[in-house]
């Protein structure tokens, strides 16, 4: 089944017209909001693609966190 996700605002301007996996395999800055300059600080914690920053296991706890402190209220 074909599934259909809206990213306005979400991407930067060069991969809005990208595939999913042109986008996982691009660097961070890929996404609206970060730079190259984020580029080059998350490759210093072995982060250099869109999949890196997603799977990455500090950020799947950190995430986990933010949402056990909104589930508290």
């Amino acid at each position: 089944m074909p599934v259909s996700v809206t990213l306005d605002k979400k991407l930067d301007k060069a991969y809005e017209n990208s595939s999913l996996t042109e986008i996982l395999n691009a660097p961070p800055s890929a996404l609206s909001g970060l730079t190259e300059r984020h580029d080059e600080a998350l490759a210093q914690v072995g982060i250099k693609t869109v999949r890196d920053l997603g799977s990455n296991k500090h950020v799947a706890v950190a995430r986990a966190l933010v949402q056990l402190a909104e589930a508290e209220g």
